[in-house]
């Protein structure tokens, strides 16, 4: 918790509460249904939560935006980006019922009103966003046919609308056929190891009608 206080010092005091339960329902939730191996819980401030506000230091979202999160999983990026951007709608989609259920009750459990849940595949997933946000739940070219169609047409934002993807290694290969993709390392954001070779991998998409 201390970690998210030193690198986002501007949260208030319901942020702050928010950000405090999360140990708690998480390890209690994970009890009963594990979505997050038992050594992340111990480090679930680091592994997890700092690891999904890192896309907040690369973009701030706006009151209005529409955010779209594949494979959340427990609720990663989109639930830490939840409580940070409190005025921001988030949609957090997972085909594996389970995790969707466990979302859901960190969800109702934090009084989060600025998120919504869905069990299904993203393709099912009807509508438009300014952004989609994912923790490497697939190769770049794979991911980006999934959301295909989805990106909203207006962008009011400072990075054109499009994709932020939280991935690890090496993205050469992946991201060859991607010429306007951007990566930012995390190590620039955050001083600690697990960060050495984390990244976000921005890619701009164009509105498909």
């Amino acid at each position: 918790m201390e970690l998210i206080k030193q690198y986002f010092p501007q949260l208030n005091e319901v942020q702050l509460e928010q950000f405090s339960k999360l140990q708690e329902l998480y390890k209690d939730w994970n009890l009963k249904i594990n979505v997050v191996s038992r050594k992340d819980i111990d480090e679930l401030y680091l592994r997890h939560v700092l690891h999904s506000l890192g896309i907040a230091k690369v973009l701030e979202f706006r009151p209005d935006a529409h955010i779209l999160d594949v494979g959340t999983g427990g609720g990663f990026p989109g639930i830490p980006l939840a409580i940070l951007f409190p005025e921001t709608s988030f949609h957090l989609v997972d085909s594996i019922g389970k995790k969707i259920k466990v979302v859901d009750e960190v969800v109702e459990g934090l009084q989060l009103t600025n998120v919504k849940t869905t069990n299904a595949r993203v393709e099912e997933i009807k509508g438009n966003y300014d952004f989609i946000v994912s923790r490497a739940v697939a190769a770049m070219p794979t991911f980006v046919h999934w959301v295909k169609g989805k990106i909203a047409k207006k962008s009011n934002h400072e990075l054109k609308n499009g994709i932020l993807y939280l991935k690890g290694g090496d993205l050469s290969e992946e991201l060859e056929q991607y010429k306007s993709a951007v990566i930012y390392p995390l190590k620039d954001y955050f001083e600690e190891e697990f960060f050495e070779t984390k990244k976000i991998v921005y890619l701009p998409m164009k509105y498909k009608g």
